[in-house]
């Protein structure tokens, strides 16, 4: 049986998985892959990932 998780959830469970890629932390290039890769691992959609560019470069506090 399939269980349907919330895409907030699927969100969350990104940001986890991207904070324990150090060098993504750190790198640009690095983080931006991790992006990509948590969007594909996720399924997480065009909105989402924008999200989570603008939530670890820092322009989510200030927007």
């Amino acid at each position: 049986m399939t269980t349907v998780i919330p895409q907030s959830e699927l969100t969350k469970r990104a940001i986890d998985w991207i904070c324990e890629q150090q060098a993504a932390l750190d790198n640009p290039a690095a983080r931006r892959t991790a992006i990509e890769k948590a969007a594909v691992r996720f399924n997480l959609g065009p909105l989402d990932v924008e999200f989570l560019e603008r939530f670890f470069t820092g322009e989510a506090e200030n927007g």
